[in-house]
């Protein structure tokens, strides 16, 4: 799955346009390697997120094409 996409779906980010902004803007590095909106997530990546002064760490746990909001949380796990 698209990183921008799993960005949306998870709901760590709410919209996949602000998360592909994310990734071209260089806020959004898997495994600690800066990647564009195209990366392809696979489990057991870490994605880091920077918002604004404050980073989000998170482990991609499943990869699901749709959820619901309840188990959204259950895609990723924070570090």
């Amino acid at each position: 799955m698209r990183l921008d996409k799993y960005l949306k779906v998870s709901r760590l980010i709410k919209r996949r346009t602000v998360a592909n902004e994310a990734c071209d803007a260089g806020r959004v590095q898997v495994n600690g390697k800066v990647v564009k909106a195209s990366y392809d997530v696979k489990v057991g990546d870490v994605i880091e997120i920077a918002f604004g002064n404050k980073a989000v760490k998170a482990e991609v746990i499943m990869i699901a094409d749709t959820t619901k909001k309840e188990d959204a949380k259950e895609m990723y796990k924070y570090i």
